[in-house]
């Protein structure tokens, strides 16, 4: 195995697959990669902040590092301005209710 950092390891990983965050004008950020524990957390910031789809991206990453790096046993995607998000979190993404609309995309 590498001598490189679990962090560094998923801080390039995270450039690598997710390129879509930076594209959009959003941050992530290793804050925590703990091989010991298993444990990571990253932060996602800029636009992911107040993006209505953040979940999902979270939800990707997660589900990704799990399938990438098999030493991983947990990981907490926050997103700091819609409240921390972890494992069992996620799902809900930044709370509230879910709204649909049966409107044709012509109703404008």
């Amino acid at each position: 195995m590498s001598e490189e950092s679990l962090k560094s390891r998923v801080e390039k990983w995270i450039v690598k697959q997710m390129p879509i965050i930076q594209m959009h004008g959003g941050t992530s950020m290793v804050r925590e990669a703990n091989p010991e524990t298993g444990e990571v957390v990253v932060e996602l910031g800029g636009t992911c902040s107040d993006c209505g789809i953040s979940n999902v991206t979270a939800q990707n990453i997660q589900r990704d590092l799990f399938m990438e790096f098999e030493e991983i046993e947990d990981v907490q995607i926050k997103v700091p301005s819609t409240g921390d998000m972890g494992s069992d979190t996620v799902e809900g993404g930044r709370g509230g209710d879910v709204q649909y609309s049966n409107e044709s995309a012509g109703h404008f």
